[in-house]
């Protein structure tokens, strides 16, 4: 195989079946960047259990009264588990830095579009998530070639939806892929 670079930056990642690290199990990855020098996504199906939008700025922004907050957190992914992204349609631009990754996807990592969210000034559509996964040079190409993930454009409608639990099903089923014959398949040699 040639030297040509796979760049799946804005793709999403489905986790197989038999994914070792149980942190990845049945995991939709948004690919925010990829490059030869590593990889960078947020996984967007992982519930952050009983914590929403507005608990999250009590404690950044110690309470500042903001009502409209219910946005749900995900858990983006087992590094810096501590930090912010926020997934969001591409109609906000944050006047700090957002990154515009497609046509339906920026990324914003400021304090700001938290506080513009909770003002009803945010974007159409968001993903609040906590951490992120991330890959160094050639690893998630060599999980690729061992199986560990399928490849599959990003709709925003899944990616956006409340259906976590099915967005995994949702996306193989984008690709043509009955994720119940996969499921039974996995782990038989």
């Amino acid at each position: 195989m040639g030297t040509e670079q796979m760049d799946l930056t804005g793709k999403l990642l489905l986790a197989m079946p038999g994914m070792a690290d149980p942190r990845f199990a049945h995991a939709v990855v948004y690919m925010t960047s990829h490059s030869d020098k590593g990889a960078m996504g947020l996984m967007v199906n992982k519930p952050a259990p009983e914590l929403r939008l507005s608990d999250v700025l009590d404690h950044i922004l110690e309470g500042a009264g903001l009502t409209d907050a219910t946005l749900g957190v995900h858990m983006g992914g087992p590094v810096e588990t501590g930090r912010g992204f926020v997934l969001h349609s591409s109609d906000y631009v944050s006047d700090i830095g957002t990154l515009k990754i497609a046509p339906e996807f920026s990324l914003t990592s400021t304090l700001d579009i938290l506080e513009d969210i909770a003002a009803g000034r945010g974007p159409r559509k968001a993903l609040l998530t906590l951490g992120y996964a991330g890959w160094g040079p050639g690893q998630l190409e060599a999980e690729i070639g061992h199986n560990g993930w399928l490849t599959c454009d990003a709709q925003a409608d899944l990616v956006y939806g409340k259906d976590d639990a099915g967005k995994w099903g949702a996306a193989l089923n984008s690709i043509g892929i009955d994720p119940l014959g996969l499921s039974s398949a996995a782990g038989r040699a």
